[in-house]
């Protein structure tokens, strides 16, 4: 198990470049399957969940050919349909949560898809059912392997219909929205989730020769097509990792300049910072995060309530940087409540930030009120263990503003989510050191 040894209290300056968006990444590769034409993927962030669905599409038979960093040619003409039934595909698909939308194009396009259980980050229940549930009303038959937590779906060929989605979930809105294309007449969906990664994934299937309507809305009319060709693609840069630049900014007092942000697909993202008092200048394209040498000060509701941050589904505030927007309240002048809807466990870190100092009452699994030290008090350093990506990431910026050394172990859990993160801080001035275990 590797470690982040990470000497606290430094301010940084400088120019850094968000990486491709991680849950576009795992969308876009799984839409490969829905053709027999090559198609070119740029901006792929070299991370470990990235890598594994690629490595999982290579033993699927998808043709490969890594052009430079980040950019990719897939052919998936000659796709090994019996590696879905075997042992390794049933160890290697539990090792990543993105590995279920393999399954919407699989079962448009060949007419059956399997996945075991899919593993993933320990931040709560997340479960399946909005995926299947599209599949069995587009006509697939469901069956589910309790002793081996194996799942699959069947059909000769798929149907439209009419559904109203019981939650906007992205990734199932995506895995019906990859079944859909290829289906017979036309399917609406009504609460689809309508995230930047779902319109651009929508997009890059109406290049792709699929008739999607809607795109940008919660109600999407997929008119199902033959036969998809080929198309090249850019991912997005990653709103989270953007986000988690903005917080490092004012967490360590530092003037950085985040650059090609897209802008005009970062939502809630800026105003939420605002309100929490952090300056975000827009400059063309790039967002500069001045030195907050006098601290920042959270706004509280106009009737003078205690603010609140809570996540919801687009275009409310996304839940990957509530844990971010928490260690940031720590250092802030006054207080705030954190409401984290969506997912039962992601505040279960907080306790990490108490021993360091902060001052956090964590009213219950999804609620914490934050009081902030206004940098009168400093974090200290210590020794944690990072439990999920998002909440590594916090930790790590509240170690670059704490005073002393601490260590986080278990940081593989962040590179899952952060391409090179050691050495691209260490570029703006961040003094971090990766210690590699036995």
């Amino acid at each position: 198990m590797s470690t982040f040894k990470i000497e606290g209290g430094h301010q940084l300056k400088g120019k850094i470049q968000p990486q491709g968006a991680k849950n576009e990444a795992l969308q876009i590769l799984c839409a490969v399957l829905l053709t027999a034409e090559e198609i070119k993927i740029d901006n792929i962030p070299d991370i470990i969940d990235v890598n594994k669905l690629i490595a999982l599409l290579k033993k699927l038979g998808v043709k490969i050919n890594k052009l430079d960093k980040g950019s990719y040619t897939f052919k998936a003409d000659e796709v090994n349909l019996k590696y879905l039934e075997s042992e390794e595909f049933k160890e290697d698909g539990k090792g990543l949560r993105g590995s279920i939308m393999i399954v919407g194009p699989l079962l448009a396009r060949f007419g059956k898809g399997y996945i075991p259980k899919p593993g993933g980050d320990k931040i709560g229940r997340r479960r399946l059912d909005t995926h299947f549930e599209g599949f069995i009303n587009l006509g697939a038959k469901f069956r589910y392997n309790k002793e081996e937590l194996f799942y699959g779906v069947e059909a000769k060929k798929l149907k439209g219909a009419y559904m109203l989605l019981d939650e906007a979930s992205v990734t199932g809105t995506a895995n019906i929205v990859m079944a859909a294309v290829l289906a017979e007449g036309t399917t609406t969906i009504y609460n689809a989730a309508c995230e930047p990664y779902l319109q651009q994934l929508c997009k890059m299937l109406n290049r792709m020769g699929a008739k999607i309507s809607g795109v940008g809305s919660n109600l999407l009319v997929i008119e199902g097509v033959d036969v998809l060709g080929g198309t090249e693609h850019r991912m997005l840069p990653d709103m989270i990792e953007i986000g988690s630049w903005i917080g490092l900014a004012a967490m360590t007092k530092s003037e950085l300049t985040i650059t090609n942000v897209s802008w005009d697909d970062l939502g809630q993202i800026p105003n939420v910072f605002r309100k929490i008092g952090i300056t975000v200048e827009r400059q063309g394209d790039d967002i500069h995060i001045p030195a907050h040498t006098d601290g920042y000060e959270v706004q509280n509701f106009i009737d003078g309530s205690i603010l609140t941050i809570a996540d919801a589904p687009w275009p409310g505030f996304t839940p990957d940087l509530l844990s971010i927007i928490l260690t940031v309240l720590t250092q802030a002048r006054g207080s705030a409540v954190v409401h984290q809807k969506m997912f039962e466990s992601r505040l279960f870190f907080v306790d990490k930030l108490i021993d360091m100092g902060a001052k956090i009452i964590l009213c219950d699994p999804h609620r914490a009120t934050v009081i902030g030290h206004d940098f009168k008090s400093t974090l200290k350093a210590t020794t944690m263990t990072s439990p999920d990506i998002r909440a590594g990431v916090s930790l790590l910026i509240a170690a670059l503003s704490a005073k002393g050394t601490s260590i986080i172990h278990n940081i593989e859990q962040i590179d899952r989510g952060y391409e090179n993160i050691d050495e691209r801080l260490r570029a703006i001035g961040a003094k971090i050191e990766r210690v590699e275990g036995n």
